[in-house]
């Protein structure tokens, strides 16, 4: 029997935006949401380009948490403009562009901290 690496909820929510990053999803936000909320410990927000690039950023988080462990659900891969995906301690949505301001989830949750995302995983304003 294989014993699955552990990983920390703090690690889990920074490579959870990492591996959206590494599908080129923007305005990738990771909120720290205790003490606010119960439902989990962090919220991650990524937004893509195109139903196709959602799915691909949804299955970059999925394949590469695999590692340490199965994910809890996954609502919305199908359609491809908003998938939540629920690790327990950590929410990764996955928008289209509209779905998130619509949704507004950033506003909702404006009272949670932001925590930074280490500079090696972004690719915003690089050039690219």
């Amino acid at each position: 029997m294989t014993v699955k690496p552990t990983i920390s909820t703090d690690d889990r929510a920074i490579q959870c935006a990492a591996l959206a990053l590494d599908k080129k999803a923007y305005n990738v936000k990771v909120l720290d949401i205790r003490g606010i909320s119960t439902i989990a410990d962090y919220l991650v927000i990524a937004t893509g380009t195109s139903d196709k690039q959602v799915v691909a950023i949804a299955d970059s988080v999925r394949s590469g948490l695999k590692k340490y462990g199965k994910m809890i659900d996954m609502e919305g891969a199908k359609e491809g403009k908003w998938v939540v995906m629920d690790y327990g301690d950590v929410l990764v949505h996955v928008f289209l562009e509209e779905f998130r301001r619509y949704y507004d989830l950033d506003d909702l949750w404006s009272a949670a901290k932001v925590t930074e995302i280490p500079a090696e995983y972004l690719w915003e304003g690089k050039g690219e």
